[in-house]
């Protein structure tokens, strides 16, 4: 075999090695910058048969032509070079890319001085590891799908040889008995008679925005980014339906500071059915606007804040609800998205379907939904066993 092996920095006089010293592989290839022969090494392996291991595979890339010589550069340095690309790319989402920085520290952290070359698949397996500790398994998985975008990207770039993060293990932690018997509770939603109590005082607020904003949220279940994307083009008065096609991002939550999405998901994409209240009220709301061009109107947001003629915040939305909520006497610590999951327990009451109320939300399978819906449908599945009993009449 071509090359040599050697013990890197052994000072042991013995041939038998006693000092724990790794074994390195010493080859020769041609710079196709010089046409010149070089020397390269190829380090840190617990034992010759190891090295003799990447040796067979380094000498068969060079003899089909597939070698390629791995760079220098850092993790950090490349992760940022990533990083501008993949913002300037135009085919992410700018939420989608907060995400991915938010995500990419964990990563940076981990291993931002290390050549990205000497980043082995054990040593990533070890980091997912560790962050199974102490994280979510659905947040490891995050911080995973970003480090192989970029491990990918470096191989695509011939800065390494291979991809590092294919065909590892996300970690799952194994439930013990103590972990069922203290499963995380459901998410809070109001209860019927909290929620009229809740739109009661929505009505006789004196900020005109309140009654229409929260009663929508709470009859359609829409994530408050969809509502506050909603313009009159999107209301169907003779079909009564709400076209939902868009949601806004606020990074800064800054009135004019925003981004217009595509939904969530492809399912979030939907057209749904309201009744007669929604409908009168966004009639009874849309003649109190001040529009200047009515023949555009169609064209304008739904909820607007008046002095930056822009729409308006999800975190104005919040603090609204955070009032009303005192003042209504609800003590819970709840938010806008909690009446989607109000809207969603209500709807399990009233005996719609699970498929009819996914539809409706916008989503093909979540687990709080679902979580919600066999929850509040937990007396009717008693009442069905009883039924087949009763049916049955002993043996």
């Amino acid at each position: 075999m071509k090359g040599s092996f050697r013990r890197r920095g052994c000072t042991c006089k013995k041939k038998r090695c006693t000092c724990g010293s790794k074994w390195t592989y010493r080859y020769s290839i041609i710079d196709p910058t010089t046409g010149k022969r070089k020397q390269k090494e190829t380090p840190g392996f617990t034992t010759k048969a190891e090295a003799e291991q990447e040796a067979l595979r380094i000498q068969g890339e060079l003899q089909q032509g597939t070698y390629i010589e791995e760079k220098n550069t850092t993790f950090q340095e490349f992760a940022l070079e990533w990083l501008s690309g993949y913002e300037k790319s135009g085919r992410v989402k700018q939420s989608t890319i907060d995400i991915r920085k938010s995500k990419l520290r964990y990563l940076t952290k981990h291993f931002g001085g290390i050549k990205i070359k000497d980043i082995s698949k054990l040593m990533y397996q070890r980091f997912l590891d560790e962050l199974a500790q102490n994280l979510a398994r659905k947040t490891v998985s995050s911080v995973h799908e970003v480090g192989s975008l970029i491990f990918k990207k470096a191989v695509e770039l011939e800065i390494i040889s291979k991809d590092i993060t294919e065909h590892v293990e996300i970690p799952k932690k194994i439930e013990t008995v103590e972990d069922l018997e203290n499963q995380e509770e459901l998410p809070r939603y109001l209860e019927k008679e909290e929620l009229k109590q809740f739109l009661k005082s929505a009505k006789e607020s004196i900020n005109p925005l309140d009654f229409p904003i929260f009663l929508i949220l709470a009859y359609t279940g829409l994530r408050i980014g969809e509502l506050c994307a909603l313009k009159w083009r999107d209301v169907n008065f003779e079909e009564q339906t709400l076209s939902i096609t868009k949601t806004i991002y606020n990074r800064r939550n800054k009135s004019g500071d925003y981004l217009l999405h595509t939904p969530k998901t492809k399912s979030s994409k939907r057209v749904i059915d309201v009744d007669d209240l929604v409908l009168d009220v966004l009639k009874q709301y849309r003649r109190s606007q001040k529009i200047v061009n009515l023949d555009d109107r169609e064209n304008h947001f739904i909820f607007i804040d008046d002095k930056k003629n822009a729409p308006l915040t999800t975190y104005y939305i919040y603090r609204r609800m955070q009032k009303l909520l005192k003042k209504s006497g609800i003590k819970h610590r709840i938010s806008p998205h909690s009446l989607r999951h109000t809207h969603t327990s209500l709807l399990a009451e009233a005996g719609v379907s699970l498929e009819v109320i996914q539809h409706r939300l916008g989503h093909q399978n979540d687990r709080i939904t679902r979580s919600i819906y066999l929850h509040v449908t937990k007396p009717k599945r008693k009442e069905a066993s009883q039924k087949f009993a009763k049916l049955m009449g002993g043996i």
